[in-house]
């Protein structure tokens, strides 16, 4: 079987992501939230695992998902914004947002839209 390499978050497309759907707010300081966007993409990539039916059938893809995150960092709703066209990899989707949360606290004055981050996840073989 291929080895499997587990192509996560990583940082400069996470923050892009967000960035370009979320905007900065003028409460909480753009470089906390830059750091804070950072360190939560670091702790999805950490808890990100490939599903063992995925391996089996060498299922690979990438879905988008928006994350609801409350002043503690927990999630406190998510949304599949894009599928992998994959059911295997889609329902991984929400053990992933149980696995993860609570995230890292967001830093102090971040506004509600703030906190709702799109978040891009891939499963690919190698």
């Amino acid at each position: 079987m291929s080895k499997v390499r587990f192509v996560k978050v990583f940082v400069s497309m996470f923050v892009a992501s967000i960035l370009a759907v979320t905007g900065f707010s003028t409460s909480a300081h753009a470089s906390d939230l830059s750091t804070w966007q950072k360190d939560v993409g670091q702790a999805i990539a950490a808890k990100q695992s490939y599903p063992r039916a995925a391996l089996r059938k060498e299922v690979e893809g990438k879905v988008r998902v928006e994350i609801n995150v409350d002043a503690d960092g927990n999630i406190v709703g998510h949304n599949l914004l894009a599928s992998s066209g994959h059911d295997v990899l889609d329902r991984e989707v929400p053990k992933l947002m149980k696995r993860v949360s609570p995230l890292p606290k967001p830093p102090a004055g971040a506004s509600d839209s703030d906190r709702q981050l799109v978040v891009p996840l891939a499963w690919a073989l190698q």
